[in-house]
């Protein structure tokens, strides 16, 4: 029997790829004319989005999206992207041909033929549904996480505030007392100011309270540093022992950040509690807010950014312990007295928003723990 020739390497080339493109089964890969029809079909596609080839050639891609989406113009939007810069990428829902919805990642390129000339669009499309349900876990995970680092906190406040509270009774109960026995307009003035003044005290530290430890979907927005720094000092203040102080170091004025502000709250919070935890029941811890404009020396770092430090005088970190600080559940605290999730939750939150966090401790010295937050202009009035 005579052997078979082989085929030019060209031919075989071709017609292997051609082969290969139908039988991968992982990818929906296809051909749409420039107008957005289907040209070809692989049994990837079929497998994603249920159609044939029979079926599916001759289609508009618009059949795939949502009808949310065909009425905002989404598939008309990425096909245009695509004719004009020469590619386009999308997520979102897409629909079988069963009804049911599954989350896609396409893409989609231009093809020309040997002359430069566009004969078409090749797109690829994934099922990314696994990861997509797998990453909205994953958020409902840290949500409910960053719940009960608050309502952690709150226990660990809940102390001082009492003894807030209880100081404020007293300014109001003596001054109403003394009100009710004077004669003295004048004195009968200054009472009243002074249980005005405890009362406004306390319906703050109530607000701030609530609205720390209230649940909510987390939303960035644009702080001004100086208010809410001066608001949040006498909060913060209910975390430490009747001999130590917080002192607020403002360098005014200080650039905007936009930021969820109960996650700021939260990340500045944990600074303080180890802050206070590494000192021995009395001392002053710092909380200093400055601009910085960098060039590269942090990380890498580059325009204009606000860096917010918490020092103390304790007993420092341990130079063999400092590469550990930032991971999850590593504490040197005694059983009970910490989670190992302070640290992490604040380099979690910084890197969110595009900054850095460094840390300078001198054991037997103190400790400073820098969020360095990119700063934002400031909304024209």
């Amino acid at each position: 029997m005579d052997p078979i020739p082989p085929k030019p390497s060209e031919d075989l080339s071709a017609r292997g790829y051609e082969l290969l493109v139908k039988a991968v089964v992982d990818y929906a890969i296809y051909m749409v004319s420039v107008e957005g029809r289907i040209v070809s079909w692989n049994a990837g596609a079929e497998r994603i989005k249920g159609y044939s080839a029979e079926q599916a050639i001759g289609q508009h891609l618009s059949m795939f999206f949502t009808e949310e989406d065909r009425a905002a113009g989404r598939p008309a939007h990425l096909l245009a992207t695509a004719l004009a810069t020469g590619r386009a990428q999308d997520e979102g829902w897409r629909v079988r041909r069963d009804g049911t919805r599954f989350w896609a990642l396409a893409v989609m390129d231009l093809v020309h033929d040997e002359e430069g000339r566009v004969i078409g669009l090749a797109k690829i499309t994934r099922d990314m549904t696994e990861r997509h349900d797998s990453e909205l876990q994953l958020q409902e995970l840290r949500a409910q996480l960053f719940q009960a680092q608050k309502l952690e906190a709150l226990g660990q406040l809940t102390g001082g505030m009492a003894h807030d509270f209880n100081n404020l009774l007293t300014v109001i109960i003596g001054a109403s007392a003394l009100a009710a026995r004077t004669q003295d307009p004048k004195r009968l003035k200054e009472l009243l100011g002074s249980i005005h003044e405890a009362g406004l005290r306390g319906s703050h530290l109530t607000q701030h309270l609530l609205s720390f430890a209230r649940q909510r979907d987390q939303q960035q927005q644009l702080v001004e540093l100086e208010n809410t720094l001066h608001s949040a000092q006498m909060f913060f203040t209910q975390a430490l022992p009747k001999g130590m102080s917080l002192e607020l170091q403002l360098c005014p004025p200080l650039h905007p950040i936009l930021v969820d502000p109960s996650q700021l709250e939260m990340a500045l919070l944990n600074l303080i509690f180890n802050a206070r935890d590494a000192m021995q029941e009395s001392g002053t811890i710092v909380l200093r807010a400055e601009n910085r404009h960098l060039q590269g020396e942090w990380e890498n770092l580059h325009g204009d950014f606000v860096l917010l430090t918490v020092r103390d005088d304790g007993v420092g970190i341990a130079p063999e312990i400092l590469p550990r600080i930032f991971e999850p559940f590593f504490t040197t605290k005694g059983l009970g007295k910490g989670t190992g999730l302070g640290l992490s939750q604040a380099y979690g939150f910084i890197r969110q928003q595009g900054g850095t966090i460094r840390v300078d401790s001198t054991p037997g010295a103190g400790t400073s723990v820098t969020l360095c937050l990119p700063a934002r202009p400031r909304e024209a009035h």
